[in-house]
């Protein structure tokens, strides 16, 4: 008796096993869909933001907060900048909430929801605005990178001639102008993250880049952009709304520029944000 009921229990034990090994990888794949959709929801949010910001300001979007230093000397910051360090003139805010805290109260939009821990300070943040000033450091202005690529009123370096990225400016479209408002960070060579791909978007073989005081956690991945991009599915939002997917492959770099007007771009290396890849269908 006893031995049957051995074999009855390993029987159970491997039927257990074999449910296990169908429905885990259903479920994981349940909450990546979840997490997807709900990235397209914040995204979506913050393109409603904006444009009801625009709706109260004739029509014009709030100025860039990527920006670093003031006055005639003030050059362009990287894309997924929250609060600058300083103001770029006293009629100007240096965090993006001054602007969209009206439209935006939770600031769990502003995050990408597949990144791998949202900053610890993100709501404090949010709510402080200019007045932000991080706990763990002694600097009382300190900046916040985040997990999102933000593009209105943005320039950015496309490549020779020059060829620059021209974030959108008003609701209505300007000639020259993207309407691209937002996307998922996905990267490579930036400062923190060298010779790596880096993205809020878990990339195959990725480990964790932490959040540091200034920045939020990403996934980091060893690759060369002139070989292989990674497989991974980003999204974008739109001036008029709509949210859409699309393939690093389906993408172009854009570098952080020196000047306002564009140009030049910072140089690889030191501490270069590095590329920040853009849908190709944002240039059109």
């Amino acid at each position: 008796m006893s031995a049957f009921t051995l074999v009855e229990l390993l029987v159970v034990m491997s039927i257990i096993s074999l449910l296990m090994a169908i429905t885990v990888p259903a479920v994981n794949g349940v909450r990546r869909q979840a997490r997807a959709l709900l990235g397209m929801h914040n995204q979506k949010e913050v393109t409603n933001a904006i444009n009801l910001y625009a709706m109260d300001h004739r029509d014009v979007y709030p100025p860039s907060v990527a920006t670093v230093g003031f006055g005639d000397t003030w050059g362009w910051s990287d894309v997924t900048r929250l609060i600058g360090h300083e103001k770029r003139s006293p009629q100007l805010h240096r965090a993006m909430s001054e602007y969209l805290r009206s439209y935006i109260t939770d600031a769990s939009m502003m995050f990408c929801p597949n990144a791998p821990r949202k900053f610890k300070y993100l709501q404090e943040a949010w709510d402080a605005g200019d007045a932000w000033d991080n706990p763990d450091t002694t600097d009382p202005s300190d900046s916040l990178s985040g997990t999102y690529c933000f593009y209105w009123g943005y320039v950015g370096y496309l490549g020779e001639g020059p060829r620059l990225f021209r974030g959108p400016m008003t609701a209505a479209g300007m000639r020259g102008q993207s309407d691209l408002l937002i996307s998922d960070y996905f990267g490579y060579g930036h400062w923190r993250t060298p010779n790596s791909f880096a993205s809020c978007e878990r990339l195959r073989g990725a480990d964790v880049d932490p959040e540091t005081q200034l920045t939020s956690a990403w996934w980091r991945a060893a690759g060369d952009p002139n070989t292989v991009m990674p497989d991974v599915k980003l999204r974008a939002g739109y001036a008029d709304g709509h949210v859409e997917t699309y393939a690093p492959s389906e993408a172009v770099p854009m570098r952080v520029s020196v000047y306002p007007e564009g140009v030049p771009p910072f140089p690889d290396g030191g501490p270069s944000a590095g590329r920040y890849y853009i849908p190709r269908n944002a240039l059109h």
